[in-house]
């Protein structure tokens, strides 16, 4: 990822050098702090072997789809919040939209499975880590914002996308459980595609200026 300085109210001009790549040194370091959030989210919602961890209960497993559909719907409400670009907010709004209809899909699949959603150490990682990166958008702007919250999402879809696969759907007891959590699969690879097709047009204007 080469991310580049946007969303600045100041012109960058051939006499600020050193300031515009002051400026730019602060975005890489604040974008790879986004995405090295990212990569401790992948960690907390993958088991690697089943000696790392105990097995989600159904119970559990609820749970941790509910914190994860809940962080990108309100990563994606900041999104449409703070983004000025067309493409970022269509993708935002779709997060909002889909992942708010799966939210209400697992909670009346819960009830009428009766069962309880319950917390464990994947869900309040996840939590703990998405407050984290919420703090980090919300001190970005324009262009900058654009890119972490994109590259953000990459790597967010990709780890909901291991974690599903490999550890939620294999370890769900109810057949119905598993059944809904495989029905998710494809639409979470449809986000990661959108996501990466508008990482791929956002680095593609990296290099353009934006007139203020």
């Amino acid at each position: 990822m080469k991310p580049s300085i946007g969303g600045m109210t100041y012109v960058i001009a051939e006499p600020v050098t050193a300031l515009a790549t002051e400026e730019n040194d602060k975005m890489k370091t604040t974008v790879k702090t986004v995405i090295a959030i990212a990569g401790v989210i992948l960690a907390a919602a993958t088991w690697n072997t089943p000696a790392q961890a105990q097995a989600p209960s159904d119970p559990q497993i609820v749970g941790i789809v509910g914190a994860a559909n809940q962080i990108d719907i309100d990563h994606s409400k900041l999104a449409l919040a703070k983004s000025n670009n067309k493409e970022v907010k269509a993708f935002a709004q779709q997060m909002v939209m889909d992942h708010t209809a799966v939210q209400k899909s697992v909670t009346d699949l819960a009830a009428k499975l009766n069962v309880t959603p319950a917390d464990s150490d994947t869900s309040k990682g996840l939590q703990a880590q998405a407050d984290e990166t919420t703090k980090l958008l919300n001190g970005l702007y324009g262009t900058a914002f654009d890119k972490a919250y994109i590259d953000n999402e990459v790597a967010y879809h990709k780890a909901v996308i291991d974690a599903v696969g490999n550890t939620l759907i294999p370890n769900a007891q109810n057949a119905e459980l598993k059944a809904a959590l495989t029905g998710a699969v494809p639409m979470f690879h449809g986000h990661l595609e959108h996501a990466q097709k508008v990482q791929s047009d956002l680095q593609g204007t990296a290099g353009k200026k934006t007139p203020y």
